[in-house]
């Protein structure tokens, strides 16, 4: 979406296609990042995006055991918005739209489903989607397959998977917040257990970390069971995890950590989680994926106004964001198997680390996570103009 925003802006004629008929999917990836604020001040829409109702967290906070510590603070960070804002998903992507709708050159179609390329001559030329009205063909100079974690076009493009692994799957739910409950969003470590609280004022979006593929064996535990573990964990909530009434109140993350060798086929470029698919650590996901597109609109927009992209100019874009993904995932893997993993196999009492003792000691240390997740490696500069 973002990228047909700035395509649009630019004059290239764009076709966003939705497989849902609204962005309503509940546990999605909810954090924008100072690095995404940062392009939206750049595009000169932030203001009127942060009248949007949404959350400001300036410092993120972790539990083990009984000890507590400040482990980001956003506060010094070299960008207009020294906060991570937390906003429902489906809100970020229908203010999207609305930007983008500014422009003749975007079109947008609900509905559409897509299931399988058009190749012509050994390159991309569009694709097939499945629609209420039949089968629909879009034809085009450059597809963008932008279509997440289990990504069809990629699949149907033959394009390789480099699959890194990953030790848990997280349970997504949501439990009534009260006046007296903590302020901060933060997480909670303790024997075997991960818990982490996103503050969303009047609720909290609890994720429960469990180990890979263990979901069966905690059903068959029960729901109580389940309730007890979010008690111990974070006492404050005994009185309401029977909120907790069905399965269906949970939603099931099952991480993967992936990129592709290639990104690329002549026609066709992947972005976002498509290309590469994140873990949830620091919830990056969405904000690697909205720099993606101002890399693709930066590399590829003056060539899209005069055809289709070269093979070459396509690999520019991988290029330019392979690094920054690569070093993610690799901060990402070394926290899952020295931490996560250990955490979650862990059947001793816990003790505060000792790097997060240091981050304890000397608050100027918080700078560098609050650095790595609320800008990252390499963040990218909207250079294409309207």
């Amino acid at each position: 979406m973002m990228l047909s925003f700035l395509l649009a802006r630019m004059g290239v004629d764009v076709l966003v296609l939705e497989k849902h008929a609204d962005f309503l999917r509940d546990f999605r990836g909810d954090t924008i990042h100072p690095s995404t604020l940062e392009v939206m001040h750049e595009l000169g829409i932030l203001d009127e995006f942060l009248k949007r109702p949404h959350q400001e967290v300036r410092e993120l906070a972790g539990q083990v055991s009984s000890e507590t510590v400040t482990i980001a603070d956003f506060t010094h960070l070299p960008t207009r918005c020294r906060f991570i804002a937390f906003m429902p998903q489906w809100d970020f992507l229908n203010f999207i739209v609305e930007q983008a709708r500014r422009y003749p050159a975007f079109h947008l179609r609900m509905q559409a489903e897509v299931t399988d390329l058009i190749e012509e001559n050994g390159k991309v030329a569009g694709v097939r989607a499945k629609t209420p009205e039949g089968i629909l063909e879009a034809r085009a100079n450059l597809t963008i397959g932008a279509d997440g974690r289990h990504s069809v076009v990629r699949e149907r493009a033959g394009l390789p998977v480099i699959n890194l692994g990953a030790p848990m799957d997280v349970m997504w739910m949501r439990l009534s917040r009260r006046p007296g409950d903590p302020g901060q969003t933060f997480g909670h470590v303790d024997i075997g257990r991960i818990l982490v609280l996103l503050n969303r004022e009047d609720y909290w979006q609890c994720a429960f970390v469990i180990p890979k593929g263990t979901i069966e064996e905690i059903r068959q535990r029960g729901l109580a069971s389940l309730r007890e573990e979010i008690a111990r964990l974070a006492p404050f909530l005994r009185d309401r995890v029977d909120e907790l009434r069905d399965w269906k109140d949970i939603s099931l993350l099952t991480v993967a950590v992936d990129r592709l060798q290639r990104w690329y086929r002549s026609g066709l470029l992947c972005i976002g989680d498509a290309a590469h698919a994140m873990s949830p650590i620091g919830g990056v996901g969405i904000n690697l994926a909205i720099q993606d597109a101002v890399a693709a609109a930066n590399i590829l927009g003056t060539k899209l106004l005069q055809g289709t992209p070269s093979e070459s100019e396509l690999h520019a874009v991988q290029r330019r964001r392979e690094f920054p993904t690569r070093a993610t995932q690799r901060l990402q893997l070394v926290i899952q198997n020295n931490v996560i993993r250990r955490v979650l196999g862990s059947s001793k009492p816990l003790s505060l680390p000792w790097i997060l003792k240091l981050v304890r000691r000397w608050p100027l240390l918080r700078r560098i996570p609050a650095r790595l997740i609320g800008i990252g490696f390499r963040p990218e500069h909207v250079k294409t103009e309207s």
